[in-house]
């Protein structure tokens, strides 16, 4: 007579957590129309389109910077910037840049972890 109850009450748990560990929906970043590390690495011999990446990617460090302020990434170069992302890419070659800069996020502020909503 308790056991109904008591499975009914189990199941609903075990949906819930089962639930929580959803993985999470994937960022949404507002860049270029070509993110890919192909794209970064192209734009090696065109310095202008290589100025406006890591610019892109200062943008993108402030506004880590605006939603967490506790964890602030600090002073950083653009060539220490592009130094991350050559080899971010180079490592993950199928990767995006755009991924690379979260990563340069995660490392720079002390997260070491990746960026969750």
């Amino acid at each position: 007579m308790y056991a109904a109850p008591f499975f009914r009450l189990a199941a609903v748990a075990f949906a819930g957590i089962h639930l929580g560990m959803a993985p999470a929906a994937a960022q949404n970043l507002l860049g270029f129309d070509d993110m890919s590390c192909v794209a970064w690495g192209a734009a090696k011999d065109d310095p202008d389109l290589r100025a406006a990446q890591v610019a892109w990617i200062r943008g993108f460090l402030s506004g880590h910077n605006y939603a967490l302020p506790k964890q602030q990434v600090s002073v950083i170069s653009s060539g220490t910037i592009e130094n991350y992302i050559n080899r971010y890419c180079a490592s993950n070659p199928k990767g995006s840049f755009g991924e690379g800069a979260m990563r340069l996020s995660d490392q720079f502020s002390g997260r070491n972890q990746p960026i969750r909503k």
